[in-house]
């Protein structure tokens, strides 16, 4: 299976977008929660006014959505070099390199937008990367995702005390870590925060490893250019130190997100179930 999948792998991307595409709309119409959850997520986010606006931009997400499932082979699978090509162009990587260059240590937050697996990638292509990780439990694809994962100078931990301890070890020697900052966050590792408009569980362990450690915050997307052009990455830097009071830094991290999504609407996962309450923790608030 490996073997083929290596061989898909070598199709050009426009082609393995165009595959994306259909699959998205296969996934879409198959049975499950995905495309209520879409079009739920995309009608309450207020980025489009209900009707024949909001499924336009659904029409684009079903076909983004297929195609961040189909360029994995292209990313996971190509020989190292060959996926590093994909990336055409990183704005505000000077400001990354630089706060690296000074020996701060980088928290780099990429959300689930465009082809968010390629950036640790291409980080690690120039400098040691930390990122945790959790295996799914079908061994193919645990296997897949670590062989495509850990590459370069990318090492990945486990999710869990020990790879928190060496995420701040990677901090303090002044290296970037990478962390998923719109995930659902596990019970007790959260607060209920705004994320357009409705409270959804936030992980606090971005705030927290960067306050302690006064590592350098970022955030970085790999925008899906058009026509299966490639890749180009944004480095975003979020100024200054996030708040101490964990409810308060976690809405600032959403408020950091929703702008990005706003810029990139098309490719965020809308399918995502963001807005979930982790079995353990108690409903928001109202």
């Amino acid at each position: 299976m490996i073997a083929l999948l290596k061989l898909l792998a070598r199709l050009p991307l426009p082609v393995l977008h165009g595959l994306g595409i259909a699959l998205g709309w296969i996934v879409y119409f198959s049975p499950g929660r995905h495309s209520g959850r879409m079009r739920r997520n995309i009608a309450s986010s207020g980025l489009c006014v209900p009707g024949h606006a909001c499924w336009r931009l659904q029409l684009r997400a079903i076909g983004e959505s297929g195609k961040s499932i189909a360029e994995l082979m292209a990313v996971w699978l190509r020989p190292y070099p060959g996926t590093l090509k994909l990336v055409k162009g990183a704005t505000g990587l000077d400001h990354f390199e630089a706060a690296l260059s000074s020996g701060r240590g980088v928290v780099l937050m990429s959300p689930h937008i465009g082809c968010f697996e390629i950036i640790s990638l291409y980080v690690a292509s120039r400098h040691p990367f930390t990122a945790m990780y959790k295996p799914p439990r079908d061994r193919l694809l645990a296997q897949l995702m670590r062989m495509g994962r850990e590459r370069g100078q990318a090492r990945l931990v486990p999710a869990d005390l020990s790879g928190v301890r060496a995420q701040f070890a990677a901090l303090k020697r002044g290296e970037a870590i990478g962390i998923l900052p719109d995930q659902v966050a596990s019970s007790g590792d959260g607060v209920w925060a705004p994320f357009f408009g409705r409270p959804a569980y936030t992980p606090t362990l971005a705030a927290s490893l960067q306050r302690k450690t006064q590592a350098a915050a970022f955030f970085v997307v790999a925008e899906r250019l058009a026509w299966g052009r490639g890749y180009q990455l944004h480095f975003r830097p979020f100024g200054g130190a996030l708040p101490a009071d964990k409810a308060e830094a976690a809405a600032c991290i959403n408020h950091e997100i929703e702008a990005i999504i706003r810029r990139f609407p098309t490719q965020y996962m809308w399918t995502y179930n963001r807005y979930k309450r982790p079995g353990g923790v108690a409903e928001p608030a109202s």
